[in-house]
């Protein structure tokens, strides 16, 4: 079964709140919280030098989606 899934930025509980009363009844939609927090790792303590030599990780396009409007809309299935 196809699943929809809006994703709601952190900052925005009112917008959650909103979706979540709005698909509540709807099997197949799903309203969660943005769970990603920033960037994990640190700067290197003590001058050790970065063994990664690039970013793994990309930006996605649902990055600035979630920014700019306050969730990003996904259809999983």
């Amino acid at each position: 079964m196809r699943r929809e899934v809006f994703v709601v930025a952190r900052d925005r509980p009112d917008l959650y709140r909103y979706l979540s009363q709005t698909f509540a009844d709807a099997r197949n939609v799903e309203v969660i919280l943005d769970r990603r927090t920033d960037e994990r790792r640190r700067a290197a303590e003590g001058g050790a030098r970065e063994r990664r030599q690039r970013e793994r990780r990309r930006r996605h396009a649902d990055d600035d989606e979630i920014r700019r409007i306050g969730y990003v809309f996904l259809t999983v299935e």
